[in-house]
């Protein structure tokens, strides 16, 4: 098996900010975080300013703390893909479990059916049983009650395979008498 290694995350020089509106911040902040944590900041502070008004002592670090662990921990480099934020992963994995993904079919050459899908059950497997809205105990009662079939099986099968080879010449022989191509069509 081979494995390659890629030298461009090596090279990823990221943009700080030095200052921000005469305020030392140091060794900097990295500009896409601090551009992020802004942009959360309006408009999940807007909405619950407009949603509930001026927030207490109480209801300050659902206001405040939200955005920043968002921006602070979601763009942070993913430990599965280093080329990716986690927040990228947080929204791919969240958009395949709400709508799935459209398989392609013979290299995009037809659309695939709905029936070729996978189905919402099969994608969020065991993250959709808590969403369920059956009981525990139903739940429990229902893993007892089912069975795993016997599957019976005959005589094992013995394969008596012979690899050929053939060369070009054979495979231009074959083609001048008429052989069939991979579509079906005489040549």
């Amino acid at each position: 098996m081979r494995t390659g290694t890629t030298y461009t995350r090596h090279f990823d020089i990221e943009p700080r900010q030095h200052e921000l509106l005469g305020l030392d911040l140091g060794e900097g902040t990295p500009r896409r975080t601090l551009i992020l944590g802004i942009t959360l900041y309006l408009v999940w502070t807007g909405s619950l300013l407009l949603l509930f008004g001026m927030p207490s002592r109480f209801t300050f670090t659902l206001y405040f703390l939200p955005p920043l662990l968002t921006a602070v921990i979601g763009t942070q480099r993913s430990r599965t893909n280093d080329r990716r934020w986690n927040l990228t992963l947080w929204t791919l994995g969240a958009r395949y479990l709400v709508m799935g993904h459209r398989p392609i079919v013979c290299g995009g050459r037809r659309a695939a059916a709905r029936s070729e899908w996978i189905p919402r059950r099969a994608r969020w497997g065991t993250k959709g049983d808590a969403l369920r809205r059956e009981s525990v105990k139903r739940r429990r009662q229902y893993d007892m009650d089912t069975t795993t079939p016997v599957i019976v099986a005959g005589a094992p099968i013995t394969l008596d395979a012979r690899p050929r080879l053939y060369g070009p010449d054979a495979v231009y022989r074959a083609v001048q008498r008429g052989g069939r191509t991979s579509t079906g069509e005489t040549a």
